[in-house]
């Protein structure tokens, strides 16, 4: 954990892009962060209010396609692939923290490069290890979401049979590059799946798993969907279970104790409890012999940028919550 001894110095790598303007917006409003720059080469010179047109009046900040490393934490809001390439062509110090929002350090066999390694930054599973380190790969926005609705079974050793997901996403799960699946037209009243059976989070889904749950090998039959709406995810998981429901209730509520973000419950839950909010809500329930578990998060905050503050927040020793406390649109 990093002695704070003044406020955070933070840039941004890719700040016009949807995790990027998540990204703005939440340090925006930190109490104890200031955004020394945000790094954009397709916008460099525009005012960020220009690109992420809700912070009129809010910020002042231009982009830039320069990089400074007069920094304590740099996060990179960048594309897949693309933090591997930016490492590559700029040596960034050792004091520097680095949060990275891509996928490209998540896996173990790609922690560590150049010289840097990277702890896998889901708190709720490596919440010591985050306070201690420096540099986080950042958790992928459905894997972050089926893996909380799974960790409480692991850490009992629990998942001995396959488990079965259909999880529902929205269009700025996609970024904001255009493709002929998120023009407005096709994605406005038409549902569709992708990727079926090999989603590129399974792999760090069954990491994490394996964390808890040594030798795991059970079969994660994952169907994934593109929905009609803009942000948020909604995962059914279910797989067969000898705990009775009252048992996996207590279960999961203990796990999930003195975490502030993840929520259990048995009642009905929905995606607008969540959207705009860095929680999770799990929803656990028996039927028959199968435990039956509803996980939703926003994919932009708990799944991306929510989710990289708040390990900011852990490795500068800064209350969990802080910047986080987001209200939720309830209708």
């Amino acid at each position: 954990m990093t002695e704070l001894k003044s406020k955070i110095k933070a840039g941004i790598i890719g700040g016009a892009g949807y995790t990027g303007g998540e990204m703005l917006r939440l340090l925006l409003n930190h109490p104890n962060v200031d955004i020394a720059f945000v790094n954009s080469t397709s916008n460099a010179g525009n005012y960020v209010h220009d690109v992420h047109t809700d912070l009129l009046g809010d910020t002042d900040l231009k982009f830039t396609n320069e990089l400074s490393t007069d920094v304590d934490v740099l996060f990179l809001c960048v594309g897949h692939g693309d933090a591997r390439k930016f490492l590559e062509v700029n040596p960034i110090p050792d004091s520097v923290k680095i949060i990275d929002l891509s996928q490209d350090f998540r896996l173990n066999q790609n922690s560590k490069f150049a010289g840097k390694n990277f702890i896998y930054g889901l708190p709720e599973l490596n919440r010591d290890e985050i306070k201690s380190a420096q540099n986080i790969a950042n958790p992928g926005c459905f894997a972050t979401c089926i893996q909380l609705g799974l960790l409480p079974l692991a850490s009992k050793g629990l998942i001995n049979n396959d488990v079965h997901i259909s999880a529902t996403t929205g269009s700025t799960g996609a970024g904001q590059g255009l493709s002929p699946t998120s023009h407005f037209t096709w994605r406005n009243d038409n549902l569709s799946v992708y990727k079926v059976f090999n989603h590129q989070h399974l792999n760090e889904i069954g990491e994490s798993l394996n964390q808890l749950q040594t030798g795991f090998n059970q079969a994660i039959n994952f169907i994934p969907y593109r929905g009609d709406f803009t942000r948020g995810i909604l995962a059914s998981i279910y797989t067969e279970c000898e705990l009775s429901g009252e048992e996996a209730l207590k279960l999961y509520h203990d796990f999930y104790a003195g975490h502030p973000f993840t929520l259990v419950t048995d009642r009905d839950i929905d995606l607008k409890q969540v959207i705009n909010t860095n929680k999770v809500f799990l929803q656990v329930k028996k039927h028959d012999n199968k435990l039956f578990i509803v996980s939703i998060l926003d994919n932009l905050l708990k799944g991306a940028s929510g989710q990289a503050v708040q390990n900011m927040n852990l490795i500068f020793g800064l209350e969990e919550t802080a910047g986080l406390k987001l209200k939720g649109s309830a209708f």
